[in-house]
């Protein structure tokens, strides 16, 4: 891949993505695949005044032998070194950047259930450290082509050809071909335009209806509202959590969806494939689901915690979006979840509702934002998705149909 192109990605993550402070911290997680990318990216945080850039590397193989030999006592446990880091991204809040580049299947045969079981005791042990962290820094998440992720979207390729191919298919799918920068501003300004329509429309409830089945009511939060795009931190510096982004979202009111919803493309999960489900909502509660493939491992994820059976994200996505019509299908949520309108398991957002700079965590939960350890999209935009919307006065405004806006 030429290297030009590399530093305008580079950049677009460090300056768009993340926004880059003068003085701030910065903490990258990437695997080993793109070394020489990581350095793009630790180099043009430094340019824009990084104080430090720290990496983490991570190895996916690594979490099955941790799996396999460590107990569940110790998985289950919060090292005193881990919590003086929690404690010191709630100090310092650093920005956050995440390079995805894991092999879908990489994680077949880990035992899932110890790893859910560990993830169990955890959580309540850092819970206090992410809620003090809610809205308060900047994170981005992004994208590098891994080896076996690259050969399982082109496996008649070479190793080489197929990473050569997935580059060109993550940067065209993230804006960042000419002019990423000018790119990103238009297309922040096009998604900030159907959320202020969106908002003005005083939604009630929202219903989903496909001929696969698919007839879900999903009501939602009288202050919320849409949001898409970038955002901006309690302290007012905007940026990009996701790129790519097509999405604008809020999330629903906790226990008011009532139906079926049928998912229209595989969920990869903790390094495994969950293919061909659906699940039933009852009170807002998933209360029946099956899958044709590793229905164990979805079961696992709606049973993680007491909220990780309800709701916490309803995302509108056009079905002739840039990645649905690149012929792609990613088997990474990232991407995947930016081809198709969606849903998400679990915790849910409370910068969605109107004026919660000036609330708490547990005041915007109280309204009805979801609260769970796990956040899990899964896509359901079919190309003959319709969605409908009840408004505060009664009547009904198309939103969806056929599978794209409707206005």
């Amino acid at each position: 891949m030429d290297k030009c192109r590399l530093q305008k990605y580079a950049q677009l993550i460090a300056q768009c993505g993340v926004n880059v402070q003068k003085g701030q911290d910065v903490f990258i997680v990437a695997a080993l695949d793109q070394p020489e990318f990581v350095y793009m990216v630790t180099e043009s945080c430094y340019k824009l005044g990084a104080k430090r850039v720290v990496v983490d590397w991570d190895y996916q193989q690594l979490q099955k032998l941790h799996a396999e030999y460590c107990s569940l006592e110790t998985l289950s446990e919060l090292p005193e070194y881990q919590k003086a880091r929690w404690e010191y991204y709630v100090k310092k809040k650093p920005c956050r950047i995440y390079l995805s580049s894991e092999d879908p299947d990489g994680l077949q045969g880990i035992n899932q259930q110890k790893l859910m079981r560990a993830r169990q005791a955890i959580y309540p042990l850092i819970k206090g450290y992410r809620d003090a962290l809610e809205n308060q820094y900047q994170w981005c998440i992004a994208a590098v082509p891994g080896p076996e992720w690259a050969r399982k979207l082109f496996p008649e390729l070479t190793q080489d050809q197929a990473i050569e191919k997935l580059w060109e298919a993550i940067l065209s799918a993230s804006r960042a071909l000419d002019d990423p920068i000018a790119a990103w501003e238009s297309h922040n300004a096009d998604i900030a335009n159907r959320c202020i329509h969106l908002n003005q429309l005083g939604i009630r409830q929202l219903r989903y209806t496909s001929s696969n089945g698919t007839d879900l009511t999903i009501g939602m939060i009288p202050e919320a509202e849409f949001k898409g795009g970038g955002d901006k931190t309690l302290s007012g510096v905007f940026f990009n959590p996701n790129i790519p982004t097509e999405e604008c979202f809020i999330s629903p009111k906790r226990g008011e969806a009532e139906g079926i919803v049928y998912s229209v493309m595989p969920l990869s999960y903790q390094g495994e494939l969950i293919e061909n489900f659906w699940i039933r909502f009852h009170k807002g509660k998933a209360i029946e689901w099956h899958a044709e493939r590793n229905e164990a491992l979805l079961s696992e994820i709606i049973q993680s915690d007491e909220g990780a059976a309800y709701l916490g994200e309803c995302a509108l996505v056009p079905y002739d979006s840039p990645i649905r019509n690149s012929g792609l299908l990613f088997y990474n949520t990232l991407f995947d979840e930016n081809a198709a309108c969606h849903l998400a398991l679990g915790m849910g957002f409370a910068d969605t509702i109107r004026g919660y700079e000036h609330m708490s965590i547990d005041d915007c939960r109280n309204l009805g934002i979801n609260d769970s350890m796990i956040h899990v999209d899964f896509m359901i935009g079919a190309d003959d998705l319709n969605i409908d919307a009840e408004t505060a006065d009664g009547k009904t405004v198309s939103i969806f149909k056929h599978g794209t806006w409707a206005f």
